[in-house]
């Protein structure tokens, strides 16, 4: 007989809802030891009672991953617990609606901070353990905004496409030593990031369709891990803008203007910080709830007649 398969140790950032609770979940259905972290450890131990319940073990450990200190606190954690680490999924990240010379510099900072910075703390953190191990997945949550751009949302922006560059030059780095650096690059996927971002438009914010299942960004993440590919696309249609954008980018340019403005920001709304500044006080759901069939149909409409505006004022 085979030896049984050692249980692997995953350590997953922003794992309190969205796309970390997802693959939280997704690991524990495996069997994996977790560790999860973000900023609030109310929200967490919702979230590690659910990993429990699939017979997972699940640490927690409250972190913001902004803070370099916190982040190598709980990559020691990790394997004062368990005795290694094999899996760091980087997923916290945080969203801000507004003009660049709208939003306030703290805002803007704190969202580099988390999604880009975030991920060099990481990085920094988990790569002196895989290293004495001789192996390890680094998977790192980038976007389709690692690729292009749109108006409003420039320190997302800023931050993914940092991420992307970040990932590529590890990935040259760690060449023949065995630590593998995996980079997910999801379109817009169905969780309440929407609904937490700061947001100084006065306009509320939805997400361009169609909306990925976190759970289906969860079975990439998972994936990754075993398999030798670098980046991972979830969401191919969305992925269709990409050629666009290289090939004509002032076709997309006015294209991404028109869709935020007469879609993706739409109605009235009070000013707020989300969740950028403050972590929130429970776990949040998987999802935001953007994957109804009439919903999707209303926003499939909505971007539908966008366009077609576009292109008739364009004739």
């Amino acid at each position: 007989m085979s030896p049984a398969r050692r249980p692997e140790v995953v350590v997953i950032t922003g794992a309190s809802s969205g796309i970390g609770r997802a693959t939280a979940r997704a690991y524990a259905r495996r069997g994996a030891r977790l560790v999860l972290a973000s900023r609030s450890r109310a929200a967490l131990e919702t979230v590690a009672e659910e990993c429990r319940a699939h017979g997972a073990r699940a640490l927690v450990v409250p972190t913001d991953v902004s803070v370099e200190a916190q982040v190598q606190a709980l990559a020691e954690a990790a394997v004062a617990q368990y005795g290694r680490i094999d899996v760091w999924v980087g997923n916290a990240g945080v969203f801000a609606y507004g003009g660049f010379d709208q939003l306030p510099p703290g805002v803007f900072r704190q969202v580099v901070e988390t999604n880009l910075m975030g991920q060099v703390h990481g990085a920094r953190a988990a790569l002196p353990h895989f290293r004495r191990q001789g192996t390890g997945t680094l998977v790192m949550i980038a976007s389709l905004y690692s690729r292009v751009a749109s108006p409003g949302i420039s320190p997302y922006v800023t931050s993914k496409y940092g991420v992307l560059g970040f990932a590529e030059a590890l990935r040259q780095e760690l060449r023949g030593s065995g630590v593998r650096i995996s980079l997910i690059i999801p379109g817009a996927v169905d969780t309440p990031i929407y609904q937490h971002a700061a947001n100084v438009t006065g306009r509320r914010a939805r997400p361009l369709p169609p909306a990925a299942s976190p759970d289906r960004v969860a079975r990439a993440i998972v994936r990754s891990a075993g398999r030798r590919r670098f980046a991972a696309y979830v969401g191919g249609l969305q992925r269709l803008v990409v050629p666009v954008h290289d090939f004509a980018p002032g076709f997309y340019d006015a294209i991404a203007s028109v869709l935020m403005d007469r879609f993706e920001l739409h109605g009235t709304s009070s000013v707020s910080f989300g969740t950028v500044l403050e972590a929130p006080g429970r776990a949040d759901p998987t999802t935001g709830g953007w994957r109804s069939a009439r919903l999707r149909l209303a926003l499939a409409t909505g971007v539908g007649a966008a366009v077609a505006a576009f292109l008739a004022r364009r004739r």
